[in-house]
């Protein structure tokens, strides 16, 4: 799908690439924005047919099929569905004796004997909780995403789940948006990187295997531009920028066999994603080849009429279903009206058929017609020590070292007294954060607290803990306690940040400071003048300039999971050397929302000489932390850049860029190389910089190694307002580093 252009006409031609943005001018019916046209639907993609599907869906009645179409989110309404044969899925109901009762009224009390799907949010874990997904983005390794959904996806199916509501890979520039903890952060490539993991962790090379589930990625598409970070806002975005930000990981995902897709609750320039025949039908069954199902978001084709798309739910359903929405989530437009709707020529029987081929196409490949039944004996109820080890092993991995004055970390195994302070520090499920606490036995399998996991790093130290305060209210009268064992203590770990509750769905902050009285407490422990340290706790970035000013160290621990406290101990005593890099820019102030590393120059860029730049009065240009930070207990040095040539064609081009990392430190420890690009002279302006590689490598004190990427026109490549992608010629910037601030720096031309 790929076009390189040629490279730039002569004057004589009268035209050269600035021009190219004179034929991309038209209005929404012509980006496709509408429902697809006869034309379009004639090339959209279709599943793999499948001799078994075609013979049923012979056999089925019109009735039947629509009921296929049908998800439900509770037993009863199962149940009541399942007595006229009329279900395709049920979610959200857990245990494998449950989900064998509702299987086995589908299979032995319908006529076609049609298993049901089972799916659940099983976003970092099942019955073992991980590190939140945002978190495992900052691992900048795309192993530990798989390590999370091979353990999920082992745990769910013991329990009859066969199809989990993950991963998340919506793209974010909005922090005080509460999802931002579900996905990987502000940039595609990383997000493409381990959404792809995790969909391969998740489906293996065969998500019919007893320890496979099907994926699904969402949320298709845009949604995480919604509009103050309001979750379920508007999105108003331009073509360019929905390929080029919000699209690449699901292109890859599809690319990679992801099984099913969901569609986001947004609007993508005013038209609702579930009545988007553009993104649903054009670009992904047609342009991308899907051949899985979508299913919509909770009650999505309903809220249509909401929206202002549909006047009442036979609108509705006439809206989703030729846009490409194939299964109904909890509301009943198509059970309801897809008979009238079929009667009146809104919709086809194609477009039926359609559907519930994609749908009956993924539960063969699932197994269900040969073995629709969990093995209830074999139901996982409690982690296994693997899972727990896995589980720790991530949460270290996860970490990121903000800050680290003195430096203060590590804290020494042999120190004789250590304070806990914060409220987070004696938390328990706090520390598993968004969307955990689903699976059987998660609910009943609380995290390690900080307080146990520093008692068992430093068994020889005297450990107390005082809260201080709440996570979000206002008293202070546990200050002077929290003091007092700060004082009587060799240094202190204040553990502070947000509840699970603060983050994921349906949880937008206005502001993104520390809730409550928090920074206080910490300001409280500056005053005692003893040594001391912050952990946070939280599932997005927070605006933190005190503590970057006042902390001598600051350890960004995300939501750990499971194993929280022992993982935070690891790091804070040593046992591992953190690694981590933000997925996510760490603005200094909410008033700079949104602000991300791979923004497009002005022409005005900041100049603190300068007023008239493209700066605030009161506060400093750039994040506090930017994208790709993190520090370790030991040194590294980059250097020695080298590319392989000085020219790569547009067409089929490789270019090799290597470099030598060393650490120079006095312990081995983890460093991200990371590679950006920038195409400062295009059809469409640039991003500053755009990720294009990273590599995690571990190295002894002393050792170093040459780290290499291969360039292709694919890395130097864009996508117009025309939704083509074109590679252009000219010449293109290489940032070599440990972060986007990265310096050493190299150029070769595209020819």
């Amino acid at each position: 799908m790929s076009q390189q252009v040629s490279p730039e006409t002569s004057a004589a031609d009268g035209v050269n690439r600035r021009s190219v943005l004179a034929g991309l001018a038209g209005g929404v019916a012509s980006m496709g924005l509408l429902a697809p046209s006869a034309a379009a639907a004639e090339s959209a993609g279709r599943p793999v047919r499948d001799e078994r599907v075609e013979a049923l869906l012979k056999k089925m009645t019109l009735a039947e099929k629509i009921g296929q179409l049908q998800l439900v989110g509770d037993e009863n309404t199962a149940r009541a569905a399942l007595a006229d044969g009329r279900l395709g899925g049920v979610f959200s109901v857990v245990g494998a004796a449950k989900l064998n009762a509702l299987q086995r009224l589908a299979v032995e009390g319908t006529r076609l004997k049609i298993p049901l799907i089972f799916g659940l949010d099983v976003i970092h874990g099942y019955t073992t909780n991980f590190p939140i997904p945002l978190a495992q983005g900052a691992s900048f390794d795309p192993a530990v995403a798989a390590a999370d959904a091979t353990v999920s996806a082992k745990e769910a199916r013991s329990s009859g789940i066969h199809w989990t509501y993950a991963p998340m890979m919506d793209v974010t520039h909005e922090p005080r948006w509460g999802r931002i903890a579900e996905g990987y952060g502000e940039d595609p490539y990383l997000a493409t990187k381990l959404a792809v993991s995790k969909v391969r962790g998740y489906q293996g090379d065969d998500y019919g295997k007893p320890d496979r589930v099907a994926a699904c990625a969402k949320h298709f598409v845009a949604y995480g531009g919604a509009e103050g970070g309001r979750d379920y806002n508007t999105v108003d975005v331009s073509l360019q920028r929905l390929h080029n930000l919000y699209l690449p990981p699901f292109k890859a995902s599809v690319e990679a066999g992801v099984a099913t897709v969901m569609a986001s609750f947004n609007t993508i320039s005013g038209v609702p994603a579930h009545g988007n025949g553009y993104v649903l039908h054009d670009v992904l069954k047609g342009r991308y080849g899907f051949g899985g199902f979508v299913v919509s978001d909770y009650t999505g084709i309903q809220e249509l009429i909401l929206h202002g798309l549909a006047g009442d739910g036979a609108d509705a359903a006439a809206a989703a279903l030729p846009a490409g929405v194939d299964m109904e989530m909890v509301s009943t437009t198509y059970a309801e009206f897809a008979q009238r709707l079929l009667d009146q020529r809104r919709i086809t029987r194609d477009q039926i058929d359609d559907a519930v081929r994609r749908i009956l196409l993924v539960k063969f490949r699932l197994g269900l017609f040969e073995r629709p039944y969990a093995d209830e004996s074999a139901e996982v109820k409690a982690p296994s020590p693997a899972a727990l080890a896995a589980s720790r092993q991530a949460a270290a991995r996860c970490m990121v070292l903000l800050k680290n004055d003195g430096p203060v970390l590590p804290l020494a195994k042999s120190v004789g007294s250590v304070a806990v302070v914060g409220p987070l520090g004696a938390a328990t499920y706090d520390l598993n954060g968004t969307w955990s606490g689903l699976g059987t036995g998660a609910g009943t399998t609380p995290p390690v607290t900080v307080v146990d996991g520093i008692k068992a790093a430093a068994p020889g130290a005297t450990v107390t803990y005082a809260a201080g305060c709440t996570v979000d209210g206002g008293d202070t009268s546990g200050f002077a306690a929290a003091q007092d064992a700060a004082r009587a203590a060799d240094v202190t770990v204040v553990v502070v940040g947000e509840t699970a509750a603060m983050s994921g769905e349906a949880a937008a902050r206005s502001t993104i400071d520390l809730p409550g009285v928090q920074q206080q407490l910490v300001a409280a422990i500056k005053e005692t003048g003893k040594p001391f340290v912050v952990v946070l706790v939280n599932g997005r970035p927070l605006t933190i300039p005190y503590l970057h000013d006042n902390a001598p160290a600051v350890l960004e621990a995300w939501a750990p999971g499971v194993q929280g406290g022992h993982a935070i101990a690891d790091v804070l005593f040593g046992a591992v050397n953190p690694g981590g890099k933000l997925p996510v820019s760490f603005p200094r102030a909410v008033g700079q929302i949104p602000i991300y590393y791979n923004h497009e120059n002005t022409g005005r860029p900041a100049d603190p000489a300068n007023k008239y730049t493209s700066k605030y009065l009161d506060l400093e240009s750039g994040p506090l932390y930017e994208f790709g930070h993190g520090l370790s207990y030991t040194t590294f040095r980059i250097d020695s850049l080298r590319l392989s040539d000085t020219r790569m064609p547009a067409r089929g081009g490789r270019l090799q860029v290597s470099v030598r990392v060393a650490n120079t430190g006095g312990r081995a420890g983890d460093e991200v190389v990371q590679l950006y690009l920038r195409d400062p002279v295009a059809s469409i302006v640039q991003p500053v910089r755009r990720l294009r590689g990273f590599q995690r490598v571990t190295l002894a004190a002393g050792a170093s190694t040459t780290v290499s990427f291969t360039l292709t026109p694919d890395d130097v490549g864009f996508y117009d307002n025309a939704a083509a992608f074109r590679v252009e010629p000219g010449k293109i910037e290489v940032y070599v580093g440990a972060s986007s601030s990265a310096t050493l720096t190299s150029s070769f031309t595209v020819v």
